[in-house]
């Protein structure tokens, strides 16, 4: 059984680090569920401590990853209608075209909201430039942290496993 646990925890581990380029998969979060599964199995050992500080640090990173693209957008001047065009790009461009349609779409997406704003093109790119720098800080960010979980989950495992 600890060797299953420890499979499906790497797992998870995984799927958070390709989650952090995803807004279907939480990164962070799912990675966090690789750490607590391990701490199930008898190979290491449960530290309730541990676990809350890294699941307060994983929903604080979700939450500020849905955050930061609405203030990149609001400190470069941008609308309602740019959000709601960036979110709407965001969806279209993830399920036509992955990762790579996640920041293009979210980009012409506030591009287009701001644009219907009444806006001239250049007063548009601005703020569709704040989305692009937001996404793209924030995706960083979710896989700084989901490679940080895996890390200690190696650590935890072999220092437990080989001690």
């Amino acid at each position: 059984m600890d060797i299953f646990l420890i499979i499906v925890g790497l797992i998870f581990c995984i799927l958070g680090i390709i989650g952090s380029f995803s807004p279907i998969i939480p990164g962070p979060i799912t990675s966090w569920v690789g750490l607590l599964v391990i701490h199930f199995s008898s190979i290491v050992p449960f530290n309730i401590q541990f676990l809350l500080i890294t699941f307060l640090v994983a929903v604080s990173i979700f939450i500020i990853d849905l955050l930061i693209p609405i203030i990149g957008l609001k400190k470069f001047g941008g609308t309602r209608k740019g959000l709601i065009g960036a979110t709407v790009g965001l969806l279209i461009g993830l399920f036509l075209a992955g990762p790579i349609g996640l920041i293009g779409g979210s980009f012409l997406g506030a591009l287009s909201g701001e644009y219907t704003s009444n806006k001239s093109l250049k007063k548009s790119l601005k703020p569709a430039i704040g989305t692009f720098i937001g996404i793209i800080s924030g995706t960083i960010i979710k896989f700084l942290v989901a490679t940080l979980f895996l890390v200690l989950y190696f650590y935890l495992v072999y220092t437990n496993l080989f001690s």
